[in-house]
């Protein structure tokens, strides 16, 4: 692991610098380098829809939002990019006019592979879906 972690703020800006990132809006809510767990927070909006009018997410938007979020949580340690090896989505209700809130939580941040667990939660703080992601760490 790197002797220098990210702050909320750094992390905050280094996912502004991605217009895709920026186009989902992700607000880092805190990142605690000594849990090491981050959580940012995603407001609903008409281009995340299932269906138009409908106010339920789009799963492609959770998956991109738990692949995003869990590498952030590996960069606050590691404080640089890393590739997504692979992820997996686990979608346990839908999601329906409320914001989300996305929890990664470090593994393991290892010498060549790095491993998140990420929740999503609704407003009433009920699991909307959980993932798990490996990065490479690989200087």
């Amino acid at each position: 692991m790197s002797n220098e972690t990210l702050t909320q703020e750094q992390l905050q800006a280094r996912l502004a610098n991605s217009p895709f990132n920026a186009f989902l809006g992700i607000e880092i809510q805190s990142a605690n380098s000594e849990t090491q767990e981050l959580t940012a927070r995603v407001s609903l909006r008409p281009e995340f829809e299932r269906g138009r009018g409908t106010g339920q997410w789009h799963g492609g938007v959770i998956a991109s939002l738990i692949d995003i979020v869990g590498d952030y949580g590996l960069v606050m340690l590691l404080a640089r990019p890393l590739p997504t090896i692979n992820f997996r989505v686990d979608y346990l209700r839908p999601a329906i006019n409320t914001s989300l809130l996305i929890v990664a939580r470090v593994r393991r941040a290892g010498k060549s592979i790095g491993v998140v667990d990420i929740d999503v939660l609704n407003e009433d703080n009920a699991l909307v879906a959980v993932g798990r992601a490996n990065y490479s760490t690989l200087a």
